[in-house]
């Protein structure tokens, strides 16, 4: 087994001239993102205002982020909102441990023009190797035979899958994940389609993917995995009419947004078409409904959203984090930095 890979940061000698930092976040979730390689970096970086913190003492005594510089949180971290920047008048930068920023911004946050660092290139590597890993399994219709053993209690006679020689793989969206999934298929003897409005075939071309309209990937694609954000315009993007286009024994692979895939149409589609599988790392609502048919549809495999960093992968999460404050305070360009205008087309 390799070494893990070690947080760079430059050591400060006067700890008197270090920025006063506070972290504040769910306490069951600091030690997973901060571990204690992370947090022995972050104590040579910055100055601690006080003890960790969660986001309900913050709002309860926001006086704790008087003194405060640097802001560092994660999934579960305080509402940046008027009231909170208030009270953090000397706030100079936020790095969020997690992927999406969306959970803490506010207008009011992004018109402070206050730098905000986001994780979301580290969280996306586990989602691009859990995808891999189940296009891979969704070729070799792995799911679907170990279904079919456990309810005949032997061996199909005659088990055919696609395999990963000469396949067609359709990638819905071709952002931060997309690329990344994109990237480790290329290692594979299959065929990758792409839709994205926002990708040229020239960027495509780079990443070894034919771009495509969303109707044609549907209708090509052996297993189709889908990468889209959440957004009013993405609502239900998948539609009955898409589904009902999958070729005969092809697999759909969320591991998205749920709301992106209008599920009462995938159901239907499900119902009435056998041949079709479902692999769901999301849904909306998230979990399902109980009662929900995705519970026992018997081509429906689904996981409670673990394709993003969980146990150990939540380091390399807070190791971004070390970094970018260790950019901060040598007063170096950051490179994993938010706007306000990223935020229109990520999830």
């Amino acid at each position: 087994m390799s070494p893990s890979p070690r947080a760079s940061s430059p050591v400060l000698a006067d700890a008197a001239h270090r920025p006063p930092a506070l972290l504040v976040m769910p306490r069951d979730l600091v030690d997973d993102v901060y571990g204690p390689e992370e947090r022995a970096h972050l104590d040579r970086l910055v100055r601690w205002a006080g003890p960790d913190a969660t986001a309900e003492q913050v709002s309860t005594r926001p006086a704790l982020l008087a003194d405060v510089e640097l802001l560092v949180t994660g999934w579960g971290g305080p509402r940046l909102d008027r009231t909170l920047l208030s009270h953090a008048t000397r706030l100079r930068a936020v790095f969020y441990g997690g992927g999406s920023v969306r959970p803490i911004v506010t207008d009011e946050f992004w018109a402070a023009g206050i730098p905000i660092v986001s994780a979301a290139t580290a969280n996306a590597v586990p989602v691009a190797e859990f995808t891999f890993a189940q296009v891979t399994l969704a070729l070799k219709h792995a799911h679907r035979f170990e279904r079919a053993v456990r309810q005949l209690g032997r061996f199909p006679s005659q088990p055919a899958a696609p395999g990963t020689f000469g396949s067609t793989v359709g990638i819905l969206s071709l952002g931060l994940i997309g690329r990344l999934v994109a990237q480790r298929l290329s290692t594979l003897d299959v065929h990758v389609l792409a839709a994205d409005p926002y990708v040229d075939a020239a960027s495509a071309a780079v990443l070894g993917v034919e771009l495509v309209g969303i109707d044609e990937l549907f209708h090509r694609a052996d297993v189709i995995t889908v990468h889209t954000p959440s957004l009013p315009q993405t609502s239900g993007l998948i539609t009955e009419e898409l589904l009902a286009s999958m070729p005969e024994g092809a697999t759909i692979i969320n591991t998205a947004r749920g709301a992106v895939l209008d599920e009462p149409a995938l159901i239907r589609v499900l119902r009435r078409r056998q041949d079709v599988f479902a692999l769901l790392d999301v849904t909306h609502p998230e979990p399902p409904e109980p009662g929900s048919p995705l519970y026992t549809l018997p081509n429906v495999v689904l996981t409670p959203h673990i394709a993003g960093s969980i146990g150990l992968e939540r380091r390399r999460v807070g190791r971004l984090v070390v970094d970018e404050v260790g950019r901060f305070v040598a007063g170096q360009p950051l490179l994993h930095e938010v706007r306000a205008a990223d935020t229109a087309l990520r999830a």
